[in-house]
């Protein structure tokens, strides 16, 4: 399987239009969320998900030209150990940096409510991509129209657990 068919998602045929900010609102809001966690030491700007709602962490990659950390917030879900994410750039086109930094370095450090730990990112494929992408739609109702928005596939990024064993 090609890595566009496994980042595939289903297209709405006739779904909502939906609106998405302007670009230069969405990476504003990104910077003032990551410095609301960043000065506050962490106490605000990450919450658990719920049943009904996504969760936010940070993750730590390692930028692939430059080898030093960068750090994102984003939105989670849980799947059993594994936290799944999407990289749609703020529904923008390309792929954002975190899933390219991800792809060259994927041993990276989460960090949620509950502390950090070190996983080890893949993207979801197949069966499990649309099981995933399904319980993201249980929480997004619109995410199969805002995707659409997009000629880029949405990759669904899952991060695993490293055991004690793995390397790095």
């Amino acid at each position: 399987m090609s890595e566009a068919q496994s980042v595939e998602h289903a297209e709405p045929a006739h779904g909502p239009k939906v609106r998405v900010p302007p670009r230069w609102f969405v990476t504003r809001a990104w910077t003032v969320h990551r410095n609301i966690h960043r000065l506050t030491g962490g106490h605000f700007g990450l919450w658990r998900p719920k049943p009904s709602r996504w969760g936010t962490m940070r993750l730590t990659t390692i930028g692939r030209r430059t080898g030093q950390d960068r750090s994102v917030i984003l939105a989670y879900i849980e799947d059993g150990a594994d936290l799944v994410t999407m990289a749609m750039n703020g529904w923008g086109e390309g792929h954002p940096a975190w899933w390219l930094n991800l792809q060259a370095h994927p041993q990276v450090l989460v960090e949620t409510r509950d502390g950090v730990r070190a996983v080890t990112s893949r993207a979801a494929s197949g069966v499990e991509h649309d099981r995933l992408w399904d319980r993201w739609r249980e929480i997004e109702k619109d995410l199969d129209a805002y995707a659409s928005r997009r000629a880029t596939p949405t990759a669904l990024v899952i991060l695993s657990p490293r055991t004690p064993g793995s390397r790095g």
